[in-house]
């Protein structure tokens, strides 16, 4: 791996986010860290197009830090919702606090003091470092990964620390300290847009001459991944429990993905709920006195870890009758059920139903 060829990536790389890079992004050449920070948390694990709408969505919303600061988070949350891993917008609404009420709504001007803000890692505090202040701090996720590891022909899995180490110290060495925004950019739409995960643009690619793996027929395989990711099986059953015009929600309060957001009654299991639930049900509900209007198709939802098998129930109960004991539910009304947020399954099914 040649100093010379070092430099003619970061050349090349220049060059061509200068003279063929068409893709445009409300944030290019944004120097406004909260708004770097509010789109890379955006981004985080979201495609550009799903994440485009919410980024416009809390710009206009929230145009400064102590305006996101002063929102309820319900408000947020609502906001958010579809977007997924619930765990960013709780960071984010925690850290605008943070720098309106600690740092007098000033954002930290640095790549270390930027990775002490809750929910900011080494990517999101590298690309606001460069992007704001100029500091030559590279960013290292996917793409650049991808592009490294075909480039320069490394075969050390990226999900180890080895890995880690080696991705991170070569992309530090590799960022422009004249334009290192430019560079952060460029390699990033670089690997969206030509060095892609599959089908990459090899044959119009600007670093094809010196790649690696172009020159080996190794494209397809780099970059390597060390660990076979295996996802737990777990089974939900939703309760939608209608008592005349009123339904029953809870806050998830459980320290997971779905963490202050709401939810029916849940019935969970580790293995699939037969054709017949209502023992279940007699349990949840602690009567027998209702009956089952709709049972749902069993949907499926893959999470990075997991696989969901969710299914609706819809049960009607005599409006006499006395519910919600001790279980911590919000009895409403179902026209304020669009008030709350909700995980994806269940607001995609509450607007089909």
């Amino acid at each position: 791996m040649s100093h010379q060829n070092k430099k003619l990536f970061t050349k090349n790389l220049l060059l061509w986010n200068e003279s063929s890079n068409q893709r445009t992004m409300p944030w290019k050449g944004e120097k406004n860290p909260y708004l770097i920070w509010l789109s890379e948390i955006i981004l985080q694990q979201t495609r550009v197009e799903q994440g485009l709408p919410y980024f416009e969505a809390f710009k206009k919303k929230y145009p400064t830090v102590q305006q996101l600061a002063k929102a309820p988070q319900d408000e947020v949350m609502k906001l958010w919702q579809g977007l997924g891993y619930y765990s960013r917008a709780r960071n984010l609404h925690f850290t605008a606090k943070y720098i309106a009420e600690n740092l007098n709504g000033v954002f930290p001007d640095n790549f270390q003091s930027l990775q002490q803000l809750k929910g900011v890692g080494a990517y999101t505090a590298a690309a606001i470092a460069s992007f704001a202040y100029d500091e030559p701090v590279a960013v290292v996720d996917g793409n650049v990964i991808r592009i490294l590891s075909r480039y320069f022909g490394i075969e050390t899995p990226f999900d180890t620390t080895e890995g880690k180490k080696e991705f991170a110290a070569l992309a530090q060495q590799l960022i422009s300290e004249k334009n290192p925004a430019d560079y952060n950019q460029a390699i990033m739409d670089y690997g969206a847009t030509v060095c892609t995960p599959q089908n990459p643009d090899c044959s119009n690619c600007v670093l094809n001459d010196n790649c690696f793996a172009f020159d080996k027929s190794l494209v397809e395989v780099l970059p390597v991944r060390s660990k076979k990711l295996v996802k737990k099986e777990r089974h939900f059953c939703y309760v939608i429990i209608h008592q005349k015009n009123h339904t029953f929600i809870r806050l998830r309060t459980a320290n997971d993905i779905w963490k202050q957001l709401y939810e029916f009654p849940l019935i969970e299991s580790d293995r699939p709920f037969g054709k017949n639930i209502q023992q279940q049900l007699v349990h949840l509900l602690e009567t027998n006195d209702f009956q089952i209007t709709h049972r749902s198709e069993i949907i499926k939802q893959l999470l990075t870890h997991q696989k969901l098998h969710i299914t609706f129930v819809e049960v009607t109960l005599d409006d006499k009758q006395m519910f919600d004991t001790e279980k911590k539910l919000l009895r409403v009304t179902k026209n304020k059920l669009k008030q709350f947020a909700f995980p994806k399954t269940i607001a995609e099914y509450l607007q089909r139903f």
